[in-house]
């Protein structure tokens, strides 16, 4: 009889084979890393500790029993990433296709509940072939088990999805659930339904690479919010989120340590152009402002027109928002309205500040936009900022017209402190729309009609197109000289750092959706 202690081995010698040495072979050639070297690169090393490694499946059904193999396709647990708890799943396509069923979801239910007790951020690994059709319903049972943990954990704890393999059918729900999905560039996809289920059903001709691979995602679709060259640099990004977020919702985000001095920044006096029609990147702003090389950008290849991601300001994480002058002018469209929109309240949810930089004509018109339901989706954004109680500032760099103006962050909807830039344009629209509506007759009237209008919206301008009257009204706190703009943010969140907002007791709120 096999030695107690030998046997222990034996097994557990046996679970880190996965599905054996073939298997990860056909992993590695696919240009893909075993389910245990992801997690090497995710964690700190030394840190792991797995659970459920001898767990296997109980079902018999299609030769099942001749299948048995430890771990039944999911490595769980729990580790630590730069220094910080962390509870894992890393699913394991080298067995069974990685299929997620009974014993498999059970594994992933178990350490989800013990992130949301303990307070831990979840980070899960996908690489499945999806729901197990020999287990049946069993499998799809499984996933809802999942998808109820993620709705309960959502806004408690941090999730992180990374998608490094097929993630199809019912799989998809999960990461959609969680706060952030990070795919790999041509050894990842993501689709409710399959190329063939396409072409079956709308005859349609699509690989899986064009119905749902990463670009597909990061670029159309908007369901990733970041994608990379290979795993390992997934898992980078992964990380680098992570620094930004805190442990749970009760925490705040780590500060990193900051000696202040010279904080002028006089490369901001000249980054507006004279001309309101020429465009600019926002992103330099944001770089000016933000601590050097601390900005990551969330979603940079979706609704271009909105740009928002993490960075810190004197050490502090926060979330920025800012329109983008050099995409369709900065408007605000669907896709820029709900892109926002979840990045505030991602940021609400973890106690995240909010710096707003606000350049934006409006929203788009067209029959588009209206049918696509352009209401309800600013109305998101509307009501994100307008329910977030983290510290939120705004600077308006240019334009702000019309309910725009409202939307982004305004002093009205609750913003902390509204800073604007000489160069702030604060109106209901432009000069020029602003003096066709209102000098309609009298310009027609005149001899030379393209000489009126041009001294109505010179009239117009003068009125209205600069930051005062809003600033008279206390609607903007200070107008600042752009190079000052870091130094005055760094000061405004030191002085709201004990914010405190207690919501109205409620159920929950119903967000426009």
């Amino acid at each position: 009889m096999q030695h107690p202690t030998e046997r222990l081995e034996a097994m557990r010698a046996e679970a880190l084979k996965g599905g054996g040495e073939a298997r990860i072979e056909a992993q590695h050639s696919k240009g893909k890393l075993t389910a245990r070297e992801r997690l090497q690169l995710l964690l700190d090393p030394g840190t792991f500790q797995e659970m459920g490694q001898l767990v296997t499946h109980r079902s018999t059904n299609f030769g099942l029993d001749k299948q048995k193999f430890l771990g039944d396709g999911v490595v769980t647990g729990y580790g630590k990433v730069n220094g910080r708890l962390v509870y894992v799943f890393s699913q394991d396509f080298t067995v069974l296709g990685g299929s997620l069923a009974e014993a498999h979801a059970q594994k992933i239910c178990k350490i989800m509940d013990m992130a949301l007790q303990n307070g831990a951020p979840v980070i899960g690994l996908n690489d499945s072939g999806g729901a197990r059709i020999q287990e049946g319903v069993v499998s799809l049972g499984g996933y809802a088990d999942i998808f109820h943990r993620n709705v309960k954990a959502s806004g408690v704890v941090p999730q992180l999805s990374l998608i490094l393999g097929p993630c199809a059918g019912g799989a998809v729900y999960s990461p959609a659930l969680t706060d952030f999905i990070f795919m790999a560039e041509g050894t990842s996809y993501m689709f409710v339904t399959g190329p063939n289920v396409v072409k079956t059903v709308t005859h349609e001709e699509v690989t899986s690479e064009e119905l749902g691979g990463a670009s597909t995602h990061a670029s159309k679709s908007g369901v990733t919010h970041f994608t990379a060259a290979n795993e390992a640099l997934v898992i980078e990004q992964a990380k680098k989120v992570l620094s930004f977020l805190p442990q749970n919702c009760e925490e705040d985000p780590a500060r990193l340590a900051f000696k202040g001095g010279d904080e002028s920044r006089p490369k901001l006096d000249s980054l507006v152009p004279e001309s309101a029609q020429q465009p600019y990147d926002i992103r330099d702003a944001v770089t000016e402002i933000l601590d050097a090389d601390s900005f990551l950008e969330v979603q940079p290849d979706f609704a271009e027109n909105i740009v928002v991601g993490f960075g810190r300001l004197g050490g502090r994480s926060v979330g920025v928002v800012a329109n983008q002058p050099a995409f369709l002018a900065g408007v605000l469209d669907n896709d820029a309205s709900v892109k926002a929109a979840r990045f505030v309240r991602t940021c609400d949810a973890f106690n995240v500040p909010l710096v707003v930089l606000e350049d934006v004509p409006g929203f788009l018109p067209g029959t588009d936009q209206e049918w696509n339901g352009i209401i309800t989706n600013g109305a998101k954004l509307l009501y994100a900022f307008s329910e977030a109680t983290v510290p939120r500032i705004t600077v308006i760099t240019r334009k702000a017209y019309g309910g725009a103006y409202d939307v982004m962050n305004s002093r009205h909807i609750g913003a902390d402190l509204v800073l604007a830039w000489p160069t702030a344009e604060i109106a209901v629209m432009g000069a020029k729309g602003a003096a066709e509506i209102i000098f309609r007759k009298d310009i027609a009237a005149a001899d030379d009609p393209a000489a009126k209008l041009a001294e109505k919206e010179a009239e117009y301008a003068e009125l209205f197109a600069h930051p005062y009257n809003a600033a008279s009204r206390g609607y903007v706190d200070e107008v600042i000289h752009p190079r000052h703009t870091r130094e005055k943010l760094i000061q405004a969140f030191q002085m709201l750092e004990n914010k405190a907002i207690k919501p109205p007791r409620k159920k929950h709120s119903n967000i426009p959706l």
